[in-house]
């Protein structure tokens, strides 16, 4: 071993301190670290060997479940025929073949596919997407932005933008101006609500206020999760969706569904859209496009959308001045390809929608413990929001989520909600794994 190879080594081996950790307490996780080192199917393994149930489909990402063969496969043969193209007026045919099987999975209007790395970076497109489409349509002057309370639309400097969620946002105080946020959709009479709540449809009329206040001429988009995710699973009131369409079509806005987390079956049909029969005109995809295995995320635009802004430019011109490094990447669209594969083969949607009914009956059993506050869910996606210690609000959640750990199940927390979402390969007996650890966890406090 070489001089620099053995310290090298001896970090890996000894120290977590280099690792400067995304959205973690980095002092309070390296005093008593939790590692996963191997995961396959619904389980993951930590550094002890223990074996825990995914309640979280890692970060709603893995719905086809963990170390599926045929996906390395796929990408390992990419890797060796052609590992790398770029992207800019240069081409390679695993993108266009990916692109034309993703939008067979779309709704009919959505036939052009915009590919990216990440959910963030697809909510940065759709915002240049917007713009570029208004300007090419001679509505410049529309240059204010719509998102709501508790929103949640990634980390890049457009979604921390959009953020309706404080913590996401006020550590970086220069963002996008001319943003405007609706009301959030819960509100305590409709707790413990399964699925849609009756009530609350009236909260999008506050779109119409915002266009009677600034013009419905100056607003360019509304940006929404149909179910907020990480917010801890907000499922939108019956009519809300259909309202905010409504206002927008009155007014030239576009609608941009964020699918980053409910996309891919996990409300039990493709695509929210499906779910809820509202059409946006664009829809940010990512998570379970590669079912983990590879970053990646995509921008679906609506005919409409795609073929304004392409036939505004000049002949041979480049049309839309946006892209990555690594946007379309040959070894993230042979993921992508293996992936839309094993969900068709296997019938993962038609999985979830036949486990959802188990899945959220299982997890309203919690109800009758104290500290829980709140459970709300729809399809494969639940979330368990627990009363919060006095003035110290995510305080417990975070503990929960440790305890939860080393009570045998991964479940993502966010503040004092726990965001329940199993792969689509569960069968019962893994939910009530999931159910029987939070319960475990909850009744310990």
């Amino acid at each position: 071993m070489s001089v620099l190879a053995e310290p090298i080594e001896q970090a890996k081996t000894n120290s977590l301190e280099q690792h400067w950790m995304p959205f973690s307490a980095n002092r309070d996780f390296k005093s008593a670290p939790r590692l996963i080192t191997r995961s396959e199917g619904m389980y993951l393994w930590n550094q002890h060997g223990d074996k825990l149930v995914d309640g979280s489909s890692g970060l709603f990402n893995v719905p086809a479940g963990h170390a599926r063969q045929s996906i390395a496969d796929a990408v390992h043969a990419q890797m060796m025929q052609n590992g790398y193209t770029a992207p800019f007026q240069l081409g390679q045919p695993t993108s266009f073949e990916f692109a034309a099987k993703l939008t067979k999975i779309l709704p009919e209007p959505f036939n052009h596919v915009f590919f990216v790395n990440s959910g963030s970076e697809a909510i940065d497109t759709a915002l240049k997407m917007v713009m570029a489409y208004h300007r090419a349509n001679g509505d410049a002057q529309r240059t204010r932005f719509v998102s709501r309370e508790r929103a949640y639309h990634g980390v890049n400097m457009g979604g921390v933008s959009l953020a309706g969620m404080v913590k996401n946002r006020e550590t970086f105080p220069v963002v996008m101006p001319n943003i405007v946020m609706m009301r959030h959709t819960w509100n305590e009479e409709n707790a413990f609500t399964k699925g849609q709540p009756e009530t609350g449809a009236e909260l999008a009329n506050d779109l119409q206020r915002f266009c009677e206040t600034y013009g419905g001429s100056t607003i360019a988009a509304v940006f929404i999760e149909p179910v907020a995710g990480s917010t801890g699973t907000l499922v939108p009131p019956k009519g809300y969706l259909e309202r905010v369409r409504q206002i927008c079509d009155e007014h030239g806005i576009l609608l941009v569904f964020d699918e980053v987390i409910t996309g891919f079956g996990r409300l039990g049909k493709p695509f929210a859209v499906d779910a809820f029969n509202v059409m946006p005109d664009i829809i940010t995809l990512a998570k379970a496009l590669t079912n983990g295995a590879i970053p990646m995320g995509a921008v679906a635009a609506s005919d409409q959308v795609y073929e304004t802004i392409t036939e505004a430019a000049p002949e041979n011109a480049i049309e839309f001045f946006h892209g990555y490094t690594y946007s379309a990447h040959p070894a993230a669209c042979a993921a992508g390809l293996a992936t839309l594969k094993i969900y068709e083969d296997e019938g993962l949607f038609d999985r979830a929608a036949e486990l959802s009914d188990y899945f959220l009956d299982a997890i309203w059993s919690l109800q009758d413990i104290p500290i829980v506050k709140d459970i709300r869910g729809y399809g494969l996606m639940g979330g368990v929001e627990v009363h919060p210690l006095p003035g110290k609000p995510g305080i417990r959640g975070n503990e929960m989520q440790k305890r939860l750990f080393w009570n045998g199940c991964h479940a993502k927390w966010t503040g004092d909600t726990a965001i329940l979402a199993p792969a689509f390969i569960a069968e019962r007996s893994h939910v009530d794994e999931i159910v029987d650890a939070m319960r475990k966890t909850l009744m310990a406090e």
